[in-house]
């Protein structure tokens, strides 16, 4: 993996460069039964999760979806959504985003979760015009059983 946001593996498999900004994918891997990531919605890009290995759950707005290999997530852009691993084996996706460059969020966040910077965290949110709700982790935990990496201290 080139990075991770916690127990999020994110690895870059084509960036806006390679395809003249119009998408990028990131292969991402989770552990069994953990949250990739709070509730968030994006302004700017549809996301489309294709499993490789394992069970990927997701909430699209109040809709809860499971997805197994060969099955794909489409989260709109505008959608509140949220995603995790819902199985006891490792989860790896493909993730298409489009348009690109949203795949740089990843980049940039890596290091200031590690530095425990949750005011560069909301900036970077901010620039890439992502609103998440960091309050929803501890019941989306207790609603799917699933683990939350902690933060480095």
């Amino acid at each position: 993996m080139d990075v991770y946001l916690y127990d999020l593996g994110v690895r870059f498999l084509i960036d806006a460069r390679d395809s003249g900004g119009r998408f990028s994918v990131v292969e991402h891997t989770l552990p069994p039964r953990a949250l990739g990531a709070p509730l968030h919605k994006h302004t700017n890009e549809c996301e489309y999760s294709y499993v490789l290995e394992g069970r990927l759950g997701a909430q699209l707005g109040d809709e809860i979806v499971e997805a197994g290999p060969g099955e794909m997530v489409w989260k709109p852009r505008g959608q509140e959504h949220t995603f995790w691993n819902a199985g006891e084996e490792p989860l790896r996706f493909l993730e298409f985003i489009s348009p690109a460059g949203f795949e740089n969020y990843f980049r940039e966040l890596a290091p200031l979760l590690e530095a425990g910077d949750r005011a560069g965290v909301q900036e970077v949110a901010s620039r890439y015009e992502l609103e998440i709700d960091f309050s929803t982790i501890p019941a989306l935990a207790d609603r799917h059983g699933l683990k939350v990496a902690a933060p480095s201290s």
